[in-house]
């Protein structure tokens, strides 16, 4: 087995509860999801990314843990889980899950017993949370949750004291200074490797310790930790994948990395709104530039890339102006807004232009770093922004025109929220069984981009070198890995552009298109001339 398999490999992020309901009762479980399988192994990905599943009251779809053993009874079992994963395994996929070591739910019972002097296990737990006697320590960290939250501090009544929380209110922050917390979390890690799965993409990774006088993220104590994470996982189970979760600026998060001994891969949050500005511009440069910050990462790390995910397009990463910009252009109803951010799915951001919505996939699967397919965005589905916080991203997966998208058998009003069913985004009109029928479908598009990526492990693992372009619009770029090298030619621009490529190394060689096979003029030393459509995309051998 390749230990670094995750460097080729595409996932695909999955939340349990919308994918498919195995039992009926209008919320998606382990079983449902495993009886979808033989579709995931179709689409063509490597690896699934379940959301969280733990025992939890749900205020924060499931990041507020309540009990880190065990899997929500709306969910299914541990034992669902090992099945599930066994079936997964069989067809070669892989199945990681969410590890929040951040936090816990205030109803756990570490909590509990931490707040209360008369709990019988007060001593045990009393230091498992970040407890204090003012609200006016670590003045300097910001608030996460501005719409939510006021402060990083609550008044506990029983306690009698403060407690600290990054996020929500409910979700007090584990005192990691405990050496007895540090232990628990690596035992928690130790029993779901224990059920068969890959790895874990972690939570919040930069805020596990406090200092004073620092804005209490990114503190050397926290690197140290997961140091200590990555070693106990490649001891116990070698291969397994830690996806670290730092929304931070590149240079802030490649000491996530290490030097190959912290975490194997980190979500790279500032290229992802570079996308859709570069896109809303039809200019290249935001994209160049953020690239350009991105320091280089240790031969065995991986950045993992995103267009959407179950959370609002954040732009914590951009600056006011381009964040104003953004909102203007993507999301101008206030209901499209969240936090520092925008509670969209890909295609209406982009309109639900097939074309624009195949482009951001190419720069996705071609830039560096390996691509997260959001579900259902591979089938172009829409979003309900009249839902509560983030659910209108978080809609029940469209499968068929069938009653409830094909999603549950139960009445209509028992959903755990109401399918999409709009005269655009409906599912009546957008599922997957319409576009299994349609051989132009994005579906179909979808699964041969992920074919024509897995079989060119230049993608993956080759560099890149940027072309000189004058036109702005037009995005090139020279993906090389041993002897493959690919030439990826972008139109960023809703109208036809025209590119001159400085190609003269290759002088005398076709490029060949890998969707078609079809060869092209040869290069010169003259610059290769390229005709692109709107928002056409090229991948070509050399």
């Amino acid at each position: 087995m390749a230990l670094d398999w995750y460097k080729d490999a595409v996932f695909y992020e999955v939340y349990v509860r919308a994918f498919a309901d195995g039992n009926g009762d209008g919320i998606g479980d382990l079983p449902g999801l495993k009886s979808k399988l033989d579709y995931v192994q179709e689409l063509g990905v490597d690896c699934l990314w379940l959301l969280p599943i733990y025992a939890s009251p749900l205020r924060d779809d499931g990041y507020d843990v309540s009990d880190f053993y065990q899997v929500h009874p709306d969910y299914g079992t541990v034992a669902d889980l090992r099945a599930l994963v066994d079936e997964a395994h069989r067809r070669g996929l892989r199945v990681i899950v969410d590890l929040v070591p951040n936090h816990s739910s205030d109803e756990c019972l570490w909590f509990q017993a931490s707040r209360d002097p008369n709990h019988p296990q007060h001593e045990r737990y009393r230091d498992w949370y970040v407890w204090s006697e003012t609200d006016q320590k670590y003045r300097d960290a910001r608030i996460i949750f501005l719409d939510y939250e006021a402060s990083n501090w609550t008044w506990d009544p029983i306690r009698q004291a403060y407690y600290w929380h990054r996020f929500f209110s409910h979700q007090p922050d584990l005192n990691y200074d405990n050496p007895e917390v540090q232990q628990e979390m690596l035992n928690i890690v130790h029993f779901w490797l224990q059920q068969g799965i890959d790895g874990f993409r972690v939570d919040a990774t930069p805020y596990l310790y406090e200092r004073e006088g620092t804005n209490c993220e990114n503190l050397p104590e926290t690197h140290a930790y997961f140091k200590r994470l990555r070693a106990f996982v490649d001891e116990i189970a070698p291969g397994t994948l830690l996806l670290s979760e730092a929304n931070q600026w590149p240079e802030e998060v490649r000491p996530y990395l290490g030097d190959g001994d912290e975490f194997h891969m980190n979500f790279h949050f500032p290229l992802m709104p570079r996308i859709y500005l570069a896109l809303a511009l039809a200019d290249r440069t935001p994209i160049l530039d953020i690239l350009a910050r991105t320091p280089p990462i240790p031969a065995s790390c991986q950045w993992a890339t995103f267009l959407r995910n179950h959370d609002e397009l954040t732009l914590e990463m951009v600056t006011a102006e381009e964040r104003q910009f953004l909102w203007d252009f993507y999301a101008p109803e206030p209901q499209m807004r969240l936090n520092l951010g925008i509670r969209r799915r890909l295609a209406p951001l982009l309109g639900n232009d097939r074309a624009r919505i195949e482009l951001a996939n190419s720069l996705l699967f071609t830039l560096p770093g390996s691509p997260v397919v959001y579900y259902g965005d591979e089938i172009g589905m829409g979003d309900n922004i009249w839902l509560f916080d983030r659910d209108g991203v978080r809609t029940p997966m469209q499968w068929s025109d069938a009653p409830n998208a094909g999603f549950s058998t139960t009445a209509p009003e028992k959903l755990y929220v109401p399918v999409i069913d709009d005269e655009t985004y409906g599912y009546q009109r957008v599922n997957v069984a319409a576009q299994r029928r349609d051989p132009d479908s994005l579906l179909h598009k979808m699964r041969q981009m992920i074919r024509i990526r897995k079989a060119h492990p230049a993608f993956g693992r080759g560099e890149i070198r940027f072309l000189e372009v004058g036109n702005r619009a037009v995005l090139a770029y020279l993906r090389t890995y041993q002897d493959e090298t690919i030439l990826v030619v972008q139109n960023l621009s809703p109208d036809a552009q025209t590119a001159h490529l400085d190609l003269r190394t290759f002088a005398g060689i076709r490029p060949v298109d890998l969707w078609d096979q079809d060869e092209l003029p040869p290069c010169s030393v003259e610059p290769y001339p390229m005709n692109l459509g709107r928002y056409q995309y090229r991948w070509l051998r050399l």
